[in-house]
């Protein structure tokens, strides 16, 4: 059974959630719509798609909720976004990073690292 997450704890989780993903559902869409976001990411045997495309869906449908319509499996997923992003977005590899793995990897995960005003979190 998923946490149960306080009020406190929401508007944390819901602030993190909007720094880490910097890209609207229709601009998640349409990247997964691309060959990019299909070469990239782990694909758990007897899946067809990887976790990070199933996450991407997952974050357009949180993304098209209020926030009062959102329930605790959505606020534990907004944590493992929130964690992804943390973990990876230090990888930026030194050459071509605007078509490299760990960008397009971190694009079905709801984040373009090319476009960080500042550093994230």
């Amino acid at each position: 059974m998923a946490a149960k997450h306080s009020s406190p704890d929401r508007a944390e989780i819901r602030r993190a959630f909007a720094a880490a993903v910097n890209m609207s559902a229709d601009e998640i869409a349409a990247f997964m719509d691309t060959d990019d976001s299909r070469r990239v990411g782990f694909t758990r045997p007897g899946e067809t798609e990887s976790v990070g495309r199933q996450s991407g869906r997952r974050i357009i449908a949180i993304l098209g909720k209020p926030d009062e319509a959102l329930d605790d499996a959505d606020y534990a997923h907004m944590r493992k976004v929130i964690g992804f992003v943390r973990r990876h977005r230090p990888g930026r590899p030194m050459r071509d990073p605007w078509s490299s793995r760990w960008r397009h990897a971190l694009m079905n995960w709801g984040h373009d690292p090319m476009h960080d005003d500042l550093p994230f979190l």
